[in-house]
């Protein structure tokens, strides 16, 4: 006589189907919230079609970028709190494609878990709609996928890849920058989505905090200030653009002010930065004093209090802060640049501190 076999399903192997379409049912109506009317079809099909609209475009370009929020995640999953990791990715994704003058049309996300928590999906996806909705983009399409012994228990990867488009005759691209043009500061709301591996080993390791524990001179608990979600800058620069003639932007990510401005300047420039014009949020002199972290290393990792640089002529300096100012921005003179054979940031002053 021989043994029945025993049927054997997907969910034995680890894989929960009624689990990912609830999670999709709860976020349903608020992807469909970002929608507009060049969105042509509804959620669930195989690809996304989005119509955008060239009109008053002699020559449009389409501008993409993908990207994570690192470590960050690291943070999420010690506090529980999901829902902000979300607009992190979209803020980093279309501030990406800023710097180049686009305009984010629509956003596409990756979300993927060893075993899915509808839970978590609703959050997280429900930060994407946010940053989507802020940044005046839809979000289209995306997968969501149960990978068992893929990831950790209780974990999961997180990426985006935002779409935008500019004119040809209007992209950013730092090509017309020269020596005397002035480098514009906006602040940002901490470390937005990089340099986390260092700060959790400050924070965790070296200082000891627990992840609600306050953080000393910050006033805020670690978790607080370490998930302060990522600004996106893309409604500021729309309006001030209108008004001045930007030659270059910068988002200050990984790398920092060091690695970053270099690379919308032309062959043969150089940019040279005064640290005495700014001051920097009280999370990095934490960071700074608690690790021993030597100025060049934070300027190279850390955003420091500057999340975006723009870069206008010296005629158009006084025309730009006052844009800045009445879009309720504090801006910074913090920088020039300068005519160097070597390229690259040179430094003068000291980091100070808020």
């Amino acid at each position: 006589m021989t043994e029945e076999k025993r049927s054997v399903s997907y969910r034995d192997a680890g894989v929960n189907i009624d689990a990912a379409d609830e999670a999709l049912g709860r976020v349903k109506e608020s992807i469909k919230r970002t929608f507009d009317e060049n969105v042509l079809q509804d959620i669930g099909s195989f690809g996304a079609m989005y119509n955008f609209d060239m009109k008053g475009m002699e020559n449009p370009v389409i501008v993409s970028s993908v990207d994570g929020v690192g470590t960050k995640l690291k943070l999420a999953f010690l506090t529980g709190k999901n829902d902000t990791v979300g607009v992190d990715l979209v803020s980093h994704c279309v501030n990406d494609i800023l710097v180049q003058g686009a305009r984010p049309l629509f956003f596409l996300d990756y979300l993927a878990f060893g075993v899915l928590d509808p839970d978590v999906v609703e959050d997280v996806i429900r930060g994407i709609t946010v940053g989507c909705r802020y940044a005046g983009c839809s979000l289209i399409g995306g997968e969501t996928a149960e990978m068992p012994d893929m990831y950790t228990q209780g974990e999961y990867d997180l990426a985006g890849t935002i779409v935008g488009v500019v004119d040809r005759a209007k992209i950013v691209d730092g090509s017309t920058i020269t020596e005397g043009d002035v480098v514009i500061g906006l602040q940002s709301s901490g470390l937005h989505t990089n340099g986390y591996s260092l700060a959790r080993k400050i924070c965790f390791e070296i200082g000891g905090l627990n992840i609600n524990d306050e953080m000393p001179g910050v006033g805020r608990t670690a978790a607080e200030t370490l998930m302060e979600p990522h600004r996106s800058y893309a409604k500021v620069m729309q309006v001030v653009s209108r008004i001045v003639n930007v030659k270059g932007m910068v988002h200050v990510t990984g790398g920092g002010i060091t690695d970053n401005l270099p690379r919308v300047l032309p062959d043969g420039l150089g940019a040279e930065v005064d640290l005495d014009a700014f001051e920097a949020l009280p999370v990095f002199r934490y960071l700074q004093e608690t690790g021993n972290v030597e100025q060049s290393e934070m300027l190279r990792t850390f955003n420091c209090g500057l999340g975006f640089l723009v870069i206008v002529s010296a005629e158009e300096k006084e025309r730009a802060l006052d844009a800045f100012t009445q879009a309720l921005e504090q801006p910074k003179v913090m920088g020039v640049i300068t005519s160097s054979g070597e390229g690259g940031v040179s430094y003068s002053g000291t980091m100070r501190y808020a």
